[in-house]
């Protein structure tokens, strides 16, 4: 009788532990599924946000004081979006979106620190 019950309490192990692993892959499922949605949005804000700063930089006002608040504003948004696109692309496309928006950064952080000083 006692072989039986350790046999029943081992499948019982091996089921519960086969029920917690398919629970775990479901959960993490739901989480990639959810973190995936979740990148397709932020992708896409980036994307806007990327457009709006192009639009800023084009309208920025002719005084340097001005000039050096969009160009701060312009470091920032390609700083954040940067991180969007370093966590939700890959690939090329990545690479691609990466290369962009870290050059405009360094570009414009060079701007500010050699027009910018005391504004």
């Amino acid at each position: 009788m006692r072989v039986k019950d350790d046999g029943i309490v081992a499948g019982r192990d091996r089921l519960g532990i086969t029920l917690i692993g398919l629970m775990a892959m479901i959960a993490a499922t739901t989480a990639r599924a959810e973190g995936d949605a979740a990148c397709a949005r932020d992708v896409l804000v980036a994307n806007s946000m990327q457009r709006q700063a192009g639009e800023q930089l084009e309208s920025a006002g002719d005084d340097q004081a001005s000039q050096c608040r969009v160009w701060r504003r312009h470091i920032d948004t390609m700083r954040r979006i940067a991180g969007v696109y370093g966590r939700c692309l890959s690939g090329p496309e990545r690479k691609e979106k990466l290369a962009q928006s870290q050059g405009q950064e360094t570009e414009f952080g060079a701007l500010v620190r050699s027009r910018c000083k005391g504004l």
